[in-house]
């Protein structure tokens, strides 16, 4: 099965990239052919001397489950030097992520499930990486910590690559695309999801609107003979909905920015909602729009 065929990028600093495509069109596949732990059929992979690859993965935290969680932390390092110059001590990073001082001296094996992967990817992030891997995070970690998640990468200078379900996770941190199409297509998208997807049902609308052309023009003739132009009620209708449907698309575009600019997932759940039934109005008033334009 091809996986991946004639992909080629250089990645650069500051690249913040998603991961999208359904499952089995080769997103982990691609993750584990970027940090060597998966070799490439043909082609190449060249790596920088400098890149430090940090991964969070799906699976379990693989460390002394009689350890002290401070010691698991600091086995990796002792403290990281941040973007802006700070230095920060593994029990600094830890209390950042919600890890207060009784839980770092105490043991592993008393963590819940959801403190053991938060666990992990404290481990991640202590190596300081410059090239950071996150595959399903919002799986496994608590609205909470994915919102300190969040914080803690608007400072990250590296390269970034998720993998994710969540597309407003996908929104707030990324701003560009590797959509995986599967039989080894891989299309680069510069935007985020949210750019995506009204793009894509955008083009999914101008071929339904083509379609149905073609169809009202096979019955036109008949329907012409019925009705050759508009009464004046319906040339009204006709202007207004113009701009009816010039006014929702600007919302669109303003909750769309709105959409970009919001870190509170409930918040961003709601607007998301509130832009696809807006886009249901547009939908519904163009497919009007279009019948009376036949009798202009």
């Amino acid at each position: 099965k091809e996986i991946i065929h004639d992909f080629s990028y250089t990645f650069k600093k500051g690249d913040r990239i998603g991961l999208a495509g359904k499952n089995g069109t080769g997103k982990s596949t691609f993750l584990n052919l970027i940090t060597g732990e998966e070799k490439p059929d043909t082609g190449s992979i060249a790596v920088g001397e400098t890149t430090v690859y940090g991964y969070y993965k799906q699976g379990g935290l693989e460390v002394n489950e009689n350890d002290r969680v401070l010691d698991v932390v600091k086995n990796i390092a002792d403290y990281i030097e941040m973007a802006n110059g700070e230095v920060i001590t593994a029990s600094q990073l830890l209390t950042h992520f919600l890890f207060p001082p009784e839980k770092q001296f105490g043991f592993v094996n008393k963590l819940s499930g959801g403190e053991k992967k938060r666990l992990q990817l404290m481990r991640v992030l202590m190596k300081n990486p410059n090239f950071l891997i996150l595959d399903e995070p919002s799986n496994d970690l608590d609205i909470d910590t994915l919102n300190v998640l969040e914080d803690f990468l608007d400072n990250y200078k590296g390269v970034l690559i998720l993998v994710s379900h969540d597309r407003y996770l996908l929104d707030k941190l990324t701003d560009q695309l590797f959509i995986f199409e599967g039989k080894g297509i891989v299309q680069i998208y510069n935007g985020n999801y949210a750019d995506f997807k009204l793009e894509q049902e955008e083009i999914q609308k101008l071929e339904k609107e083509k379609q149905k052309r073609i169809s009202q023009e096979q019955v036109k003739p008949i329907v012409k003979e019925e009705k050759e132009k508009l009464s004046y009620k319906e040339q009204l209708e006709y202007n207004k909905l113009e701009e009816e449907i010039e006014k929702l698309e600007t919302q669109v575009a303003l909750k769309t920015e709105e959409l970009n600019q919001v870190t509170d997932h409930l918040k961003l759940s709601s607007l998301a909602e509130e832009i696809q039934s807006i886009q249901k109005q547009i939908d519904d008033k163009s497919e009007r729009w279009l019948y009376l334009a036949d009798f202009m």
